[in-house]
Parts: C-alpha cells; sequence; structure tokens
C-alpha cells in the first residue's frame, strides 16, 4: 500500500507533537545514533519535515535490543536508501533536549554514494557541504558532532 507523502508527512508532525508532550511530563532517558556522512571534506546534512527544520545530521532512535551500530546501518537505509555496513565509532554525546536525556551514538562512514533515496515522508531535504562551508542554521546535534569528527586525510 503506498501512502502518499503528505499523508506521511502529517502523521510524523503529528507523532512528533505526541512525543513531545510525553516527553514533557515522563522525561524519559532515550538512546539514538547521528551519522556523519562524508564525501572527502563535504557531509551530508538533511532537514526533517517534522520538528526543528534547522541542519542535522541523520541519524533516528535504537530499537530495543539494537546494537548502535545497527541502528546506524538500518537508519540509513531507511532514511536514504544507502547501505552502510563499515562504521567508525566516534564517541557519544549525552544531551538534554524537550526534557528528555538523549545519550546519541556517533558514527562515521564514507559515503558510497551521493545519489540518495530519500523517505521524503521523514526527510525535507538533503545536502552535501562543505567543513568550511556548513549552513548557519545548524540542529542542537551537528555541531557537537561535527567537531568531534575527523576531517578528510590531509
Amino acid at each position: 500500500m503506498h501512502v502518499p507523502v503528505r499523508l506521511k508527512r502529517l502523521a510524523y508532525r503529528f507523532a512528533y507533537t505526541a512525543l513531545r508532550m510525553y516527553w514533557f511530563f515522563r522525561r524519559p532517558s532515550l538512546s539514538g545514533v547521528k551519522c556523519v556522512l562524508t564525501d572527502g571534506d563535504e557531509v551530508l546534512l538533511v532537514r526533517h519535515t517534522y520538528g526543528p527544520r534547522a541542519w542535522e545530521l541523520p541519524g533516528g532512535a535504537i530499537k530495543r535490543g539494537e546494537s548502535p551500530a545497527a541502528a546506524a546501518t538500518r537508519e540509513m537505509t531507511e532514511e536514504l536508501g544507502v547501505a552502510i555496513d563499515d562504521w567508525s565509532a566516534i564517541g557519544a554525546i549525552m544531551v538534554t533536549v524537550d526534557r528528555r536525556k538523549d545519550l546519541v551514538h556517533c558514527f562515521q562512514a564514507n559515503s558510497p554514494e551521493r545519489e540518495l533515496t530519500i523517505d521524503q515522508g521523514e526527510i525535507a531535504e538533503v545536502g552535501w557541504f562543505s567543513r568550511g562551508r556548513l549552513p548557519q542554521d545548524l540542529g542542537r546535534y551537528a555541531g557537537p558532532i561535527l567537531a568531534r569528527s575527523p576531517g578528510p586525510p590531509g
């Protein structure tokens, strides 16, 4: 069954709003992944269809029983249509957002391709940016993670 993109985007926005209310009252601790995909000096950033519209690193939640590296692989396949299995772990950060505590496992890999098949319900836009020319409206995770991410060999 094919769900129209507009309906998928509406569902993501509704779910995000409902989750924010849940986070406000429950203050959960969550685990997720953020992925630095590179091509030379360029990094891939995305804009989601829900939540803040800033440029952010792709990623998502870790499912119960799933390893962080497996979550990174699954999320990149679901969101961007790329299969990556050779991640380099670049550490983890703890962030408090919307009254929830996020443990974010960070990974980096060279992108096998620049042509992506994005999930248009979840991802509004993608862009490759030089590390020296990142957009002004970076999301809350992108800056701290990119700061710990090694650049291309020089």
